[in-house]
């Protein structure tokens, strides 16, 4: 067997991590102008080209740029449900049966569109009912109808994901405080937690009226907080309290109101 030359030895050897991303962001930039439409929107593409790894087509472009920014899908997907305004004659409700498809706790977010009474079908957004379009954006930029194999936009996936489970999005939230306590101002500490400023069981028992998209707020940045563990504890021994107390309350004025029974009567 003839011996390597110099230069076929260097051809055979291992590729540095650097070199493996440089050539694969090579052809993953070649398929991307290839796939890329006419008409994409530029914050997209310059977020897509500034990443340590090039997504290879324009709907990962979309995802990647939405899971980078879940505040700003949060503020967006609240606003188009605003848009669409609280459905005629719905409800919020929890599951009762188990063939309903109403959600089960009321720690999900209240989603009208995603029931079968009043779902918009395929081309609509089963979060915030407005049409969905090419690579699951929300503006109509190429002239063409809603993309009827689409029930979700891209930004409303993430901020779907968002309300429920904010802990995940813990690290944005602590950069957007100044990782200060919310409730404290003392500096936030690593076992620090997210919390809702008003507890979901309040929303649920004292805000059930309000109209649809107001109602997202509470699942949204508004209702937001990191604090740390040891005040995350004892705001949750005081909601457990209040909590319980409203029942035995509300007993207390039933039995005060109730009329005496009579003698001999069946109570």
């Amino acid at each position: 067997m003839a011996p390597l030359r110099p230069d076929s030895a260097a051809e055979t050897r291992p590729m540095k991590m650097s070199e493996t991303r440089e050539l694969a962001n090579r052809r993953a930039l070649a398929r991307l102008e290839k796939a890329l439409p006419d008409v994409f929107p530029a914050p997209v593409l310059t977020h897509a080209l500034a990443r340590r790894w090039t997504p290879p087509m324009p709907r990962l472009a979309v995802d990647s740029y939405w899971r980078l920014h879940p505040l700003r899908a949060d503020r967006l997907a609240r606003a188009l449900a605003a848009r669409s305004g609280t459905p005629q004659g719905w409800t919020w409700r929890l599951k009762e049966g188990r063939k309903s498809d109403l959600p089960v706790s009321f720690r999900a977010p209240p989603a009208p569109f995603r029931e079968k009474a009043f779902s918009r079908g395929p081309g609509f957004c089963c979060v915030c009912g407005q049409p969905v379009f090419r690579l699951g954006w929300h503006v109509d930029l190429w002239d063409r109808e809603p993309n009827t194999n689409a029930t979700w936009h891209t930004a409303c996936v993430t901020a779907w994901r968002l309300w429920n489970a904010p802990s995940d999005q813990a690290k944005l939230l602590r950069r957007l405080q100044q990782r200060q306590c919310a409730q404290t101002g003392a500096r936030l500490w690593k076992t620090s937690e997210v919390d809702h400023r008003v507890p979901l069981f309040r929303v649920w028992r004292e805000h059930r009226a309000m109209a649809w998209p107001a109602l997202l707020s509470f699942w949204g940045l508004p209702n937001l907080q990191v604090i740390n563990r040891d005040v995350h504890v004892e705001k949750c021994a005081a909601e457990a309290t209040s909590r319980r107390r409203i029942p035995e309350a509300i007993e207390a004025v039933v039995t005060v109101r109730r009329p005496p029974c009579r003698r001999g009567a069946v109570q």
